[in-house]
């Protein structure tokens, strides 16, 4: 690729990880998810959840194909079980069971610092930030030229996004502490709604991509 194209071929990159990772839009669930901790396991939250993101994609993007093919996985299965992961998330954010830390019963730090650890890499880090969409365009991306350099340029992409998320993910407190928490209860079981929706679309392009894969 000259120059030009690599610019061109960057902005399309980012523009679809944005898209496919919607720092704005994950926002709600973010704070609805982590309302309970307080800020300095907030930030510890947002990034690991990151981190765990980065780390996935950029595996996926260097092995992405020959682990696929190790382990007998397709893609449409791939999407199915995120699918199912992210519906579980979805239910229990709909019905107020987002996490364990919004219950009466007091809770030891080191109790409360387990929950955010794996919250962060469950369902934060994956499959919301780093779920099968992600990891397909990521595949995708990297497919679109053999040289190193593409590969470096599609991870690139992918960190500068993670920074994106990471800031808005810090920064949420902020926005948290203008809302009303009754408007918060609101806002989480909406999210619970969408993500629940989500999750059906995604297992429906599983099946039907099972469907055409078997045909």
């Amino acid at each position: 690729m000259i120059i030009k194209d690599y610019w061109l071929h960057g902005f399309t990159v980012f523009m679809g990880f944005f898209a496919m990772l919607n720092p704005i839009g994950n926002l709600p669930v973010f704070i609805g998810m982590v309302s309970g901790f307080d800020r300095s396991t907030q930030r510890k939250v947002a990034l690991r959840a990151v981190i765990v993101a980065f780390f996935i994609v950029t595996i996926f993007c260097i092995f992405g194909h020959i682990i696929f093919r190790l382990f007998g996985i397709t893609l449409p299965a791939f999407q199915i079980a995120g699918g199912v992961i992210v519906f579980i998330i979805g239910f229990n954010l709909l019905n107020a069971k987002d996490s364990m830390m919004h219950s009466q019963a007091p809770m030891a730090r080191e109790d409360m610092e387990k929950i955010a650890e794996d919250m962060a890499i469950t369902p934060l880090g994956t499959p919301l930030l780093a779920g099968p969409g992600t990891i397909s365009a990521a595949m995708n991306f990297v497919g679109a030229g053999k040289a190193v350099a593409n590969v470096v340029l599609v991870i690139s992409m992918f960190a500068l996004i993670c920074l994106i998320t990471w800031l808005l993910f810090i920064s949420s407190h902020k926005l948290a502490a203008r809302i009303n928490p009754g408007i918060l209860k609101v806002v989480t079981r909406v999210m619970g709604l969408i993500l629940a929706v989500i999750a059906i679309q995604m297992m429906i392009t599983g099946i039907v991509g099972t469907i055409h894969l078997y045909q």
